[in-house]
């Protein structure tokens, strides 16, 4: 049985970075059907119903891999702005993949960034992962940005799958040693 307890895994300067609870699932599905967050995403907006699933697995990938897409919250007034997190991409299972949509209320201001960072920290240091991907579609110039800010590089294009959609995407990595080099901290 999933627990839905709010644990706090990764903690920023302006973000807690931690397990669902039952009061973001409508905010989540919100998000997923808000068609401005898919207009970046290939696919189409999502039904409550799999809205809710998707944090279920995420909630379970916690709990049995200590990865997950889990949830984003302001620390400054507690409000839900997403999910983030470290996962295995289902087109590269043998990989690690750090991914995140938000709120489109919560764009333009570095959240996406600063919880992705917490995630590499996290990964490379509680994980002792070698390396991590992230994969977008080839225009996706928001999700590009970050990941450039985060300082991945472009490995190669593929054609993936993602929760049932095949779509044309760019696959970046970061290794350990350039995420410590680059001198990426999480800190309170």
């Amino acid at each position: 049985m999933v627990k839905w307890d709010a644990e706090v895994v990764v903690t920023t300067t302006r973000l807690l970075l931690r397990t669902y609870r039952p009061e973001d699932l409508p905010e989540f599905a919100a998000l997923n059907a808000d068609p401005a967050v898919y207009q970046t995403l290939s696919g189409a907006p999502l039904s409550r119903q799999h809205s809710d699933e998707i944090a279920e697995w995420g909630q379970e990938c916690y709990e049995t891999e200590r990865l997950g897409l889990l949830a984003v919250e302001r620390r400054v007034d507690g409000a839900f702005i997403g999910m983030c997190g470290l996962h295995h991409q289902e087109s590269f299972p043998d990989e690690v993949e750090v991914a995140w949509r938000l709120a489109h209320a919560y764009w333009g201001h570095g959240f996406a960034t600063e919880a992705a960072a917490g995630w590499l920290s996290y990964g490379f240091d509680e994980l002792q992962l070698a390396d991590v991907i992230s994969t977008t579609d080839r225009d996706n110039a928001r999700s590009l940005a970050v990941m450039r800010r985060l300082g991945m590089v472009f490995d190669h294009e593929a054609v993936i799958v993602d929760d049932g959609q095949t779509f044309d995407a760019v696959v970046y990595r970061i290794t350990a040693e350039q995420w410590r080099t680059a001198g990426y901290t999480r800190t309170d």
